[in-house]
């Protein structure tokens, strides 16, 4: 009986202790879905370094029609180019997000003509909204009061996060005209100042935390 016992502790003590895994979303269109390499990486390190998380070091692949997709509780996307959600795709994702999945879509600059419309594919009667500077996400481990912070600039625009919501919960966050993803990056790839760097993972950081605990 003691053996059982301690048995039953050692499996819930792996279970506990096992690191989550984050993904990034492998889509179908020709876009470059595989952009800004080092991001993710770079950012789950700061995740884990700074807000305890105990993310796999190493951010999972996963394509929109792999099922396996449930297994993530955050899955990122991101790219310059275009973006097709094939119907086994919009299927997939559907079931992903309304079983409780995240997806994080960060816009490259490019890509926002293309993913709204795939969007409608997956929740045809709901709309993207702009999330205000006073939403949780924005302050779930840094404060951001202004809201996005503006990472890298293409024309002028302001930085902007849009969240779409089924039943109450946030179960997209997309970023646009921030290149949130690049400041993620290895410092050397843009060559951006430490402050803007640190600024991006900390944004990155409220995302994770939040994408977890909502």
């Amino acid at each position: 009986m003691r053996s059982f016992f301690l048995f039953v502790i050692l499996v819930f003590t792996g279970l506990f202790c096992r690191s989550q895994e984050i993904a990034l979303l492998q889509y179908e269109g020709g876009g470059d879905w595989y952009a800004n390499p080092t991001a993710l990486p770079n950012l789950v390190k700061f995740c884990n370094q700074n807000i305890g998380t105990a993310l796999a070091t190493k951010p999972a692949t996963v394509s929109t029609t792999d099922v396996g997709i449930m297994q993530y509780p955050f899955v990122h996307m991101t790219g310059h180019g275009n973006v097709f959600f094939s119907p086994d795709a919009v299927a997939n994702l559907k079931s992903y997000l309304e079983s409780g999945g995240f997806l994080h879509i960060d816009d490259n600059y490019g890509l926002d003509k293309f993913i709204r419309g795939e969007l409608k594919k997956i929740f045809p009667d709901e709309e993207l909204r702009e999330l205000p500077a006073n939403h949780p996400i924005f302050s779930t481990a840094y404060s951001f009061p202004e809201g996005l912070p503006k990472i890298h600039e293409h024309d002028g625009l302001r930085p902007q996060a849009y969240g779409l919501f089924k039943d109450g919960r946030l179960v997209i966050l997309y970023t646009t005209e921030s290149d949130i993803g690049d400041g993620w990056e290895t410092a050397e790839v843009h060559n951006d100042p430490e402050e803007v760097r640190l600024k991006a993972l900390r944004m990155g950081a409220n995302i994770i935390k939040y994408a977890f605990e909502n």
